[in-house]
Formats: structure tokens, sequence, C-alpha cells
């Protein structure tokens, strides 16, 4: 966020490495605003610990809280030493009147991060590994802009890393699927990006699977 918030300093707090900021299905009348430092975000599903992302300064998290009156959807731990403007509701309203350029701001990440949240566990429900895998690359081209929006080869600057990450499966898993997909010439590997030679092809899977886990449960 490239705007001036140091007239927020009084709401600054700083976390250790390791602290819980606030743990899953608490209740929260508060979000935060990193200024420095990097927190995980992880959750449970079902007697899984799953690490759902990785945010870093400019970055905000439990935005629920002042949005909707709802427990905290995901556990929060801070990996580095983290500095983090710390708002709840009455001191939003007063960043909302005070500076409207910052509010808007952070509005505009409230509705990035939501989309971003929902889209995430959507990957993450699909309970076949290659699916999820296939289901990335779809994430990552819905916010890829493009010459050709028809055009069927794509290709991401993603490591084998990052998607075991954002699969939330292993590395080991991750390279596993992605190498089988290179044996069926869906996908070419490379050590900073990965091409999808058809992006159709991988959202006809992943909406099969969707359909055919509907039809299990």
């Amino acid at each position: 966020m490239n705007v001036d918030l140091s007239m927020f300093e009084r709401f600054a707090v700083t976390f250790q490495p390791g602290d819980i900021i606030f743990c899953e299905y608490e209740p929260g009348d508060n979000f935060y605003l990193i200024q420095s430092g990097r927190v995980q975000i992880v959750k449970i599903l079902g007697d899984i610990e799953k690490n759902i992302d990785i945010l870093y300064p400019g970055e905000i998290f439990g935005e629920m809280a002042i949005l909707e009156e709802a427990p905290r959807s995901a556990t929060v731990v801070a990996i580095d030493k983290v500095k983090a403007l710390e708002f709840n509701r009455e001191n939003f309203e007063v960043l909302m009147k005070g500076n409207p350029q910052i509010a808007l701001k952070l509005l505009r990440l409230f509705t990035k991060r939501i989309y971003d949240q929902k889209r995430r566990f959507m990957t993450l429900t699909l309970s076949n590994v290659e699916a999820r895998v296939a289901d990335v690359f779809l994430m990552l081209a819905e916010n890829q802009v493009v010459e050709d929006p028809d055009e069927d080869e794509r290709t991401f600057s993603a490591t084998v890393e990052d998607v075991a990450h954002w699969a939330g499966i292993s590395y080991g898993e991750s390279k596993k699927v992605l190498n089988h997909f290179a044996g069926q010439r869906r996908v070419e590997i490379y050590q900073d990006k990965i091409v999808v030679k058809n992006i159709n092809d991988f959202q006809r899977f992943v909406n099969s699977q969707r359909k055919k886990q509907k039809g299990e449960d």
C-alpha cells in the first residue's frame, strides 16, 4: 500500500516468531495490516493441518471480523518478528472518516482477500490430488492478463514448490503429479516457470472431478 500510515502508528503491535496471533474458530473483533515480517495462515481440514498462505508486508488478515460477525476462519502464526497495525471496529471508523484514501484501498484489499481465500478453499476441498494441482493453474489463470484469452497454452511464473504450497500438498506430491502431467505432455516444467499446454483441458478435468466428488458426497 503506497500510502502514509504514520498517523496510525499508535495502533502498532509487535509479535515474535512463533507467536499465535489468533486461533481458528475463536471470536474476533480486530484485523491487522502487516508493516514488516511475515505471517502464516493455517487451517484445519478434517484431521489435517494445512498451510493455506504466507502473507507479507502490505497485506491484511482477520478482516472478516470487521465485515461480518463470524469466528476466525483460520489460525495465524508469526513467522518472523512482525509489526502490524491493529484495527478494531472503533478505530476502523476513525480511519474511514479521517483518511478515505486509505479506507478505500483497504476495502479493495478486503474484497480481493475474500475472493482469494474462497478460491483457495475451493482448491483444497478437491480430494483428487491431480485435480488440486490442475486447479492451481486455473486459479493462476484467472488472475493472468493475456493478449489472447482464447489461447490454450499458458505460461506461469511458478515453481514445483509454489504449486505444492497453493495445492496444500507436500513438495514430493507436487513434483510427482507435475512429472506425471509432463509425461502426458500436458505441462512443461522449467526452473522458474511452468507451461500448461492446454488450460481448457485442465478446466474440463477439474470440472469432472468436482462433479464426481459431489456425486459421492
